[in-house]
């Protein structure tokens, strides 16, 4: 199995971090992420979702070139980005370290971000653990995926390209991993309990709570609580929480911060993956 990878030309990168946007938590969340002192970079608006596969659904635009920081995220994306006529799909697992992300100006971005237990069998989520994987294109108004060819779908009809992948058993859901993190499961082997959840998620329980802590101190922050206050209110280590000057308080949920990935561009040709 092999992937289209596009690098350096800078395309935007699908941005991972899915952190919950300000406004209403039952319709659509606009908001404008003033990433730098002055002006806006990228304008989107988030809502979220009832079905048991997908978290929220994302769609903006990119005002103008940036490289913001990400903080840490436990779900996996599929990022389409549009821009001069062109869309790629992005393939974004979870990221267990904070890191950076590039922005190009102009770009047309929509961001389905699934739920924990979510999966592609035949894409394992572990494999995709940070990295962000461009799949290859069919048309140019599709994409290939699990052997057929996929419809790039917008902003409105997100979800019924979701229910789509779960009709054709590409999109597929382990109700195991909410019973785990909800604390009610019984009757199964630890070790059972262990490979299910690691096929489901591509991280482990702990690591999944320890990015969720460190995300709920993010957020804390941003409402301008102190860096004592967050620790203390989500009870995780001082060192984990790193200010950075001129930007979004960056978690940085590992012990060193990941550099900015590059896509890399080869010969042109027709994977299916």
């Amino acid at each position: 199995m092999r992937f289209r990878e596009k690098s350096t030309e800078e395309y935007t990168r699908g941005r991972s971090t899915g952190r919950a946007l300000t406004g209403s938590e039952d319709g659509p969340r606009p908001n404008v992420e003033h990433l730098g002192a002055e002006r806006a970079s990228i304008t989107c608006q988030e809502r979220g979702s009832d079905s048991p596969y997908v978290e929220s659904i994302m769609h903006g635009r990119t005002l103008s070139e940036d490289s913001p920081t990400r903080p840490a995220e436990c779900h996996w994306h599929m990022v389409f980005v549009k821009k001069d006529g062109e869309v790629r799909v992005v393939f974004v697992g979870p990221w267990t370290t904070a890191g950076v992300v590039h922005y190009a100006e102009g770009a047309e971005i929509l961001w389905i971000k699934f739920k924990l237990g979510a999966f592609m069998p035949h894409l394992p989520i572990g494999r995709f653990r940070d990295t962000e994987t461009i799949l290859p294109g069919a048309s140019s108004r599709s994409f290939w995926l699990k052997g057929s060819a996929w419809e790039f779908p917008d902003h409105e009809n997100a979800q019924t390209f979701v229910d789509r992948l779960v009709r054709n058993g590409v999109l597929v859901r382990d109700p195991l991993v909410d019973a785990v993190l909800r604390g009610r499961l019984q009757g199964l082997s630890p070790r059972t309990v262990r490979y299910r959840f690691l096929r489901a998620t591509g991280l482990s329980q702990g690591r999944i709570r320890q990015i969720e802590r460190a995300q709920r101190a993010a957020t804390l922050l941003q409402r301008g609580n102190s860096i004592s206050d967050a620790v203390h209110e989500v009870g995780y280590l001082e060192r984990a929480v790193v200010p950075v000057a001129g930007a979004l308080p960056l978690i940085a949920c590992g012990e060193r911060n990941e550099p900015p990935t590059t896509y890399q561009m080869p010969p042109d040709r027709k994977d299916r993956v």
